[in-house]
């Protein structure tokens, strides 16, 4: 018939028919295959709009730094040349590319900043919107922060964005609303007085910082070590699987009313002796 062996790269024009090729695959262990694949109809692919984001982060890496700096000179030459989309370009460097010992990160607002990143990795440099680093032996460790990081609207546009951060953090509101005058939710948002009280402050800091963390585990993040400071302790204890939700609501609201019942106007001394 007119099966040809493919020996060399050759060219394999358009026919009235689809084209076919079979790809035969022996194994070592003797099990054998014979796939035939067939010329797929055109199909035009929808293209999904791009989400507007004010940065774009761009990761590439390398063996060395001088592959490292091969890679950003191809990428600036590939920025210059095409009005390649930010999201796809972040896309395709984070999940299509290994992640090699030398890594680096531009922090792309556009195209012209993208391919100045580039460029500044392939010099050597490095900047404010540019990040060069090489991978650490070590565990990977989260610390929750204690009370003094909270901030009006803290989590508002995460929570906006990013379903998996609001469907933790509407988890835990349901159980730190029945001990609350208010829903957090509305005092963390909206109530930039309401927000420093204690009584609020700490089941604020509790939700956002196991939600913005669900959100990173959700990414891939997986911490050998968890830490915690003041009321960041009880986060730390509930992501480690010493409190299930309930329990760590319960105290995280306790203990915040406690506190909020001691006079104002106090300080805190740290002594050694």
């Amino acid at each position: 018939g007119r099966i040809a062996l493919a020996t060399e790269t050759t060219d394999w024009p358009e026919t009235e028919r689809p084209r076919r090729v079979g790809v035969s695959s022996f194994g070592i262990s003797g099990t054998n295959a014979h796939l035939i694949l067939e010329q797929a109809d055109t199909v035009e692919a929808p293209v999904p709009d791009e989400p507007e984001l004010p940065v774009v982060p761009l990761l590439l890496s390398g063996r060395t730094a001088g592959a490292r700096a091969a890679q950003a000179l191809a990428l600036a030459d590939a920025c210059a040349d095409r009005d390649i989309p930010l999201g796809a370009l972040a896309n395709a460097l984070s999940r299509g590319r290994s992640g090699f010992e030398h890594r680096a990160v531009v922090l792309a607002t556009g195209r012209d900043t993208a391919r100045r990143g580039f460029e500044r990795i392939a010099a050597g440099g490095s900047g404010p919107d540019v990040l060069l680093g090489e991978v650490a032996p070590g565990a990977t460790a989260v610390v929750f922060s204690g009370q003094g990081a909270q901030r009006a609207g803290m989590g508002r546009e995460l929570y906006a964005a990013f379903p998996v951060f609001a469907e933790a953090f509407d988890a835990v509101c349901a159980q730190l609303d029945q001990y609350l005058e208010r829903p957090l939710r509305d005092v963390l948002f909206e109530d930039s007085d309401a927000v420093h009280r204690t009584g609020f402050t700490q089941p604020a800091l509790f939700a956002f910082e196991l939600a913005q963390f669900r959100l990173l585990e959700s990414w891939g993040l997986a911490p050998e070590i968890l830490l915690g400071h003041s009321v960041g302790e009880i986060t730390a204890a509930h992501v480690a699987g010493v409190f299930d939700l309930a329990a760590a609501a319960r105290l995280v609201t306790a203990r915040a009313a406690l506190m909020q019942e001691l006079p104002s106007g106090g300080a805190m001394v740290a002594v050694s002796a």
